[in-house]
């Protein structure tokens, strides 16, 4: 995979990246969102593939971007399909934080220390070239704004923005509750992003990895509202991280 593009979850996080803060929205869910994003990667870089509710491994050879390389190696290691509930709600560690040094060593975030309280040290994260948030922002506004189904991944984009909880982010108040309502439309556009999507959703209610009956994952209903079926979500092999997380992660 060639590094002239930037990746689903990179794009993500810098949607997710307060410019006046330094800091990430919903960095609980976003988490989750990453490592969905993963998976939508790597399904559009034809590694992996959907199989009904579950994320098949299809050609395991590497991608060249080492982090999406973990997680197919983590993937194939499986030896079976893994469900997507299971594996985006499997414990792992530093994600967020391995992505936002990631982003510092391309150059497109700089960290900012700091203290809370004055006494605990943290780190902020400004972008150091607006226009590449712009132009990631920018494919969403289009796709609301025009109603013109937008590119698989621009669509898994706005699904997993939606998933998230990143509409209240990125379209406030009272005013943008019609782009919030169209970002959560445009799950529908991509197969593989409306799965991943709803695997995050379910995650954060609750959901158990058993399917729905008579429903297909990225067939449902875009919403988080769903019945919890009480199965627990089983874990995964831990996701590995790269670098040392010398910064304390951004809330």
């Amino acid at each position: 995979m060639g590094r002239s593009r930037r990746t689903l979850p990179e794009e993500l996080l810098m949607l997710a990246l307060d410019p006046a803060t330094g800091t990430t929205a919903q960095p609980q869910s976003l988490d989750l969102g990453l490592a969905g994003a993963q998976l939508v990667e790597l399904a559009l870089a034809g590694r992996i593939a959907p199989d009904g509710d579950r994320i098949a491994v299809v050609v395991p050879r590497p991608t060249g971007d080492p982090t999406l390389d973990c997680a197919l190696e983590l993937l194939r290691r499986r030896g079976a399909p893994v469900r997507a509930v299971h594996w985006i709600g499997g414990p792992r560690l530093g994600l967020r934080q391995t992505y936002l040094s990631h982003l510092e060593r391309c150059g497109m975030v700089a960290a900012v220390p700091g203290q809370m309280c004055g006494v605990l040290p943290t780190t902020r994260y400004q972008a150091t070239d607006t226009t590449i948030s712009r132009e990631i922002r920018g494919r969403l506004d289009s796709a609301i704004r025009t109603g013109v189904p937008p590119d698989p991944r621009t669509a898994a984009l706005a699904a997993l923005a939606h998933a998230v909880g990143l509409g209240k982010h990125l379209y406030p108040g009272n005013e943008g509750r019609s782009s919030r309502s169209r970002l959560r439309d445009l799950i529908r556009h991509d197969p593989m992003g409306g799965l991943v999507a709803h695997a995050v959703m379910d995650v954060q209610n609750g959901v158990g990895a058993q399917p729905r009956r008579g429903q297909a994952p990225a067939g449902r209903p875009a919403g988080p509202g769903a019945r919890a079926t009480g199965e627990p979500a089983r874990g995964v092999p831990m996701q590995p991280h790269h670098g040392t997380m010398a910064r304390a992660a951004a809330h």
